[in-house]
């Protein structure tokens, strides 16, 4: 059985950082990439970093390319997600996710989601 606990949310000032992590389980997690996403108050849920199945290829929403990392342990069978420089604007819920491919960031291609982890950043 799949599953993909979220953890590390929180509030934060604008500026500050937080680290996200995502626990995985019911599949060979060095098999597949891995994406985060997120979903702000009244919005769809959209791609944020993603990262391949051994970690040498990464991806960015060009919102986030330069405030925040994507890596993955594949020992612990854990991604992680870096979030520096946070701004009011990264405020939702954080979701991570298998993904077929690292370059396969549609939401849309994939049913099952954990319970996320909630970001709020303050001004």
């Amino acid at each position: 059985q799949v599953q993909l606990v979220e953890s590390g949310g929180g509030l934060v000032q604008a500026g500050g950082s937080l680290r996200l992590a995502c626990a995985a389980s019911g599949r060979t997690f060095n098999y597949y990439a891995m994406g985060w996403f997120r979903q702000a108050p009244g919005k769809e849920r959209e791609f944020v970093a993603t990262i391949s199945s051994i970690g040498t290829s990464t991806y960015y929403a060009d919102s986030v390319q330069g405030r925040f990392t994507i890596s993955r342990d594949n020992a612990k069978n854990t991604a992680y997600l870096q979030m520096n420089s946070l701004k009011p604007e990264d405020t939702a819920v954080y979701y991570c996710q298998y993904l077929n491919y690292y370059r396969d960031y549609d939401p849309r291609h994939y049913d099952y989601w954990g319970q996320g982890t909630q970001v709020t950043v303050s001004a």
